[in-house]
């Protein structure tokens, strides 16, 4: 399966549904990882490439958009999705929310789905920017998947000020524990479905 990630910052798609993506690595799916904005300080982008190698992930494509105004770039953001989802072909696109309230965030959704019209679309949870959001699909997780999402998430040193308690290991596990519950698993991450197709 042909699985498009859509991140609007380097590290968004990791929080979300980072252990879903190890699953994805362990089954052999093909991933086509698309990150719009990265921090302008070069750290950050060397963490989001450490990120890539440390999970053998050779398709991906950094944008250098202007964070926290990607709504600016609506029309740019568009054709980049049209031109990937015509090379790439997704079967899966998973982006963030549109009950999202980052503005990038919501940017990126709002895109995919104008682009990815007859393609399955789902969200991923970022619980912090989001009052509300429907746990309508559920990828089950084991507790080795969310130890290597917090790995992953370690790597983003330049990303951790101010922002400790999301990144935090009783977050990552406690938010995977609440969703495993949910779908009768160990642990698992949650998605709202835009579309899916059988």
């Amino acid at each position: 399966m042909n699985i498009l990630l859509l991140s609007p910052h380097a590290d968004d798609i990791e929080l979300g549904c980072g252990g879903s993506i190890i699953k994805f690595i362990e089954k052999g799916e093909r991933l086509f990882w698309v990150v719009f904005s990265i921090d302008s300080s070069k750290e950050m982008k060397s963490e989001f490439l450490e990120v890539m190698d440390g999970m053998a992930i050779t398709e991906y494509k950094i944008f250098n958009f202007k964070r926290r105004i990607l709504h600016k770039y609506r029309q740019e953001i568009l054709q980049h999705l049209v031109d990937i989802g015509r090379d790439f072909s997704p079967d899966l696109v998973i982006c963030p929310s549109l009950r999202d309230y980052h503005q990038d965030h919501k940017t990126i959704a709002e895109e995919a789905v104008r682009a990815f019209k007859k393609t399955s679309i789902i969200c991923y949870e970022l619980s912090w920017n989001i009052i509300t959001f429907s746990s309508q699909c559920f990828i089950e997780l084991k507790k080795r998947h969310i130890e290597k999402k917090l790995e992953m998430l370690k790597i983003y040193k330049s990303q951790l000020v101010g922002r400790e308690e999301y990144f935090s290991k009783d977050f990552i596990y406690g938010i995977a524990k609440v969703r495993g519950v949910q779908s009768g698993s160990d642990y698992a991450e949650s998605f709202e479905i835009i579309r899916w197709k059988i």
